[in-house]
């Protein structure tokens, strides 16, 4: 696909900023890694960065559980991305191949232990996790081991980082982890919600007491080198909500809104929530409560048609994904669908500013090369049809 360079004229930080602002822009901003629910699998990145014959090196996974790939700034720059992960790394890290010419660096306190059966099990120094990659899977079943994340050096590599993309480059970034949704997918947790409610409620007030916390050590040591926090809480299965929406309006959102409150006057920085599934029961009071941006935009799920969705919040919220349907078009069609895909998505949601592109959810290990290129080149080329000269 032809991949033809266009005039732009604001800094990717700029575009973003205005298009989570719903103001006008010169292009629809696109994203591809900036959450670690944005990204792209690390066996997918490889195979990409050889079919674009990039520079073959071992590629940093950011996200072991999801197994995904830092986006490094040849790819950014060669799909016009607007946004860059500020993952700092690890404290340690090492080279793992699992198999063929696949290389990665990984955490040093990770431990892969191959099985008879082919496949990896991952445990820390002393035998403890379990997570498991099948015999030629793409990613694990649990979580890693990035123990460092939260402690003091790890929040000073953070604005380490975090100040070399704002200073260094014009991408917009987020902050990742630290900061609590008030609620869970976790099983145990949701039963103890519905069965007991105003008891687990009780708890939300010091929830919020540690939410605070962290977000005026994060203002302090980050300044105005991080556009957006991220929080994160699945609200919705495949086909439904995964809890009552009318609990959570009677005893999450008076704690959510708090939250979006204290961020927004005490910061520049815009509320990143990700959440899956059919969540449209909950868009009306994520807009009340101050989120600024939605992820994933899972646009296959009932009730979560784009044009709907874009009629019913487009105004009050910055769509940030639903760009490319991951479930049945990316990784199961041909570039050309995958394009008609993307035209479609985009020519919905991204009318009037107050869309990121970006796929919906992570892009997986065996989607081709072909379709990834399909999918980010169409997008980039369609999104100056929604952007005016300024």
């Amino acid at each position: 696909m032809a991949n033809n360079k266009r005039t732009e004229t604001l800094t990717s930080r700029e575009r973003v900023r205005r298009a989570v602002a719903h103001e006008t822009v010169d292009r629809t901003p696109i994203d591809l890694g900036v959450h670690y629910s944005t990204g792209i699998s690390g066996f997918a990145y490889l195979n990409l960065r050889k079919y674009l014959g990039c520079e073959q090196r071992s590629a940093e996974i950011i996200d072991t559980f999801q197994f995904l790939a830092r986006v490094e700034e040849d790819i950014l720059e060669r799909f016009h991305c607007d946004c860059m992960c500020f993952h700092p790394g690890y404290a340690a890290e090492k080279i793992w191949n699992p198999r063929n010419d696949y290389n990665f660096r990984i955490s040093e306190a990770i431990y892969p232990h191959q099985q008879n059966d082919g496949a990896w099990i991952l445990t820390d120094k002393d035998g403890y996790g379990g997570a498991k990659m099948p015999n030629g899977g793409f990613f694990f079943d649990g979580g890693g081991f990035n123990t460092w994340v939260g402690s003091e050096e790890y929040i000073d590599a953070a604005a380490r980082q975090t100040e070399r993309i704002y200073k260094e480059t014009d991408y917009y970034t987020l902050y990742i982890g630290g900061i609590s949704a008030y609620a869970s997918q976790d099983i145990n947790w949701l039963m103890d919600f519905t069965s007991e409610p105003e008891e687990v409620a009780a708890g939300f007030e010091h929830t919020h007491e540690r939410n605070i916390a962290e977000l005026t050590r994060m203002i302090k040591k980050l300044g105005n080198t991080i556009q957006g926090i991220c929080i994160g809480v699945d609200l919705g299965t495949q086909i439904a909500p995964i809890l009552n929406p009318k609990l959570f309006d009677d005893y999450v959102a008076e704690w959510l809104e708090k939250l979006c409150k204290f961020t927004h006057e005490n910061s520049d920085y815009k509320i990143f929530l990700h959440s899956c599934g059919a969540i449209e029961p909950f868009m009306k009071t994520i807009c009340d409560c101050g989120i600024d941006i939605l992820n994933p935009v899972q646009i296959s799920c009932p009730n979560m048609n784009p044009p709907e969705i874009k009629k019913n919040y487009g105004d009050r919220i910055c769509f940030w994904g639903g760009g490319c349907d991951t479930q049945y078009v990316l990784g199961n069609k041909t570039p050309e669908e995958v394009a008609d895909n993307v035209r479609y998505l985009m020519s919905e949601l991204a009318p009037n500013s107050g869309m990121v592109f970006n796929q919906v959810h992570n892009v997986m290990g065996n989607v081709t090369p072909e379709n990834i290129v399909a999918m980010l080149d169409t997008a980039y080329e369609e999104s100056f049809k929604y952007g005016e000269e300024l």
